[in-house]
């Protein structure tokens, strides 16, 4: 059977880590396989629980304080050793037992990625259900990606293909997408959801706001990474060139003797001529140079304190 490597990001789940682990251990017997938490600055007992768990399969990386969930899952696939990568989230409403279907799913259909699609979803209807169902539409519609289940995030991924994925920022809830920018092959399947019985959720509705401008980021990587120019030099050129008129106009009246100070005309025109010039300058060069800082030159988006195996720090 090939290695399996769980990637899971904790934030205050003392509860649920131990039980986790447990139902892991049960639903994945006769793999080779590793548990890999990244503890994403935890307050509670989460990382005292984990260090407990005395297990070589169990790893930990721990934080030197939040940094979010991509980063988290960044760090931990990172680290991952499995010719498959799965991913999960720590409130045991993901259910492992679901893992060996998924896996062998994959390795049968030759798939870079197996997105597992909650069914029968165990959440809040107005906070969770609605917000979910809108923004998967939205990601359907906009990005050409078909996800039934964006949210889910029970996925199996070639090892492969998981490590090219470059996560940062929030887009840990785009990563089915990423993938299939990396032209992975995906399928989904049906995955059981339970009730978070420990702990309380980490989202809600003002998430929303951050999915809509994680998406607007994906859309330009998918639509204009190799071509900025065509993003930004069209509107930058919609904005400047009416400036550009108004201010030849103004000029041609200046020539004639008409007085033009103070006219909100001129105003308008100097200012759509600044913003036609900032919008093809320094939007290129703001999300170029966050690309090369996180991949050209190889740099994390976190910082790592310390990595336990088997509840001993290596």
């Amino acid at each position: 059977m090939p290695k399996l490597s769980l990637v899971i990001s904790v934030y205050n789940e003392e509860a649920n880590v131990i039980p986790l682990t447990e139902k892991i251990a049960a639903s994945l017997q006769g793999y080779d396989y590793e548990v890999i938490y990244v503890d994403d600055g935890s307050q509670d007992n989460t990382v005292k629980n984990i260090l407990s768990i005395r297990d070589p399969q169990v790893v930990l990386i721990r934080f030197k304080k939040n940094y979010g969930q991509s980063s988290a899952l960044a760090a931990g696939i990172d680290y991952a050793s499995g010719d498959y990568i799965v991913t999960l989230d720590g409130d045991m409403q993901n259910d492992p037992a679901d893992i060996p279907m998924m896996v062998k799913l994959a390795e049968e259909g030759g798939w870079d990625l197996v997105a597992g699609v909650r069914k029968i979803r165990k959440d809040d209807f107005f906070i969770r259900k609605i917000p979910s169902r809108i923004a998967n539409r939205i990601i359907r519609k906009t990005t050409g990606v078909k996800m039934k289940d964006s949210g889910c995030a029970l996925k199996v991924f070639r090892s492969e293909i998981a490590k090219q994925i470059s996560l940062y920022g929030e887009l840990h809830r785009f990563i089915a997408v990423l993938a299939a920018l990396e032209g992975a092959t995906i399928t989904q399947v049906d995955v059981n959801h339970h009730p978070r019985v420990h702990g309380k959720s980490k989202y809600g509705l003002s998430r929303t706001f951050k999915v809509v401008s994680d998406l607007i980021l994906l859309l330009f990587i998918k639509q204009y990474l190799q071509k900025p120019m065509h993003f930004f030099g069209k509107w930058g050129m919609i904005i400047f060139i009416p400036g550009v008129v108004i201010n030849i106009y103004l000029l041609i009246l200046k020539i004639l003797g008409h007085d033009i100070w103070g006219r909100p005309l001129l105003i308008l025109g100097v200012l759509l001529l600044v913003a036609g010039f900032q919008m093809i300058t320094s939007g290129i060069i703001a999300e170029l140079v966050m690309r090369t800082y996180y991949e050209s030159q190889q740099k994390k988006p976190y910082r790592i304190q310390n990595i336990f195996k088997g509840g001993k720090q290596v």
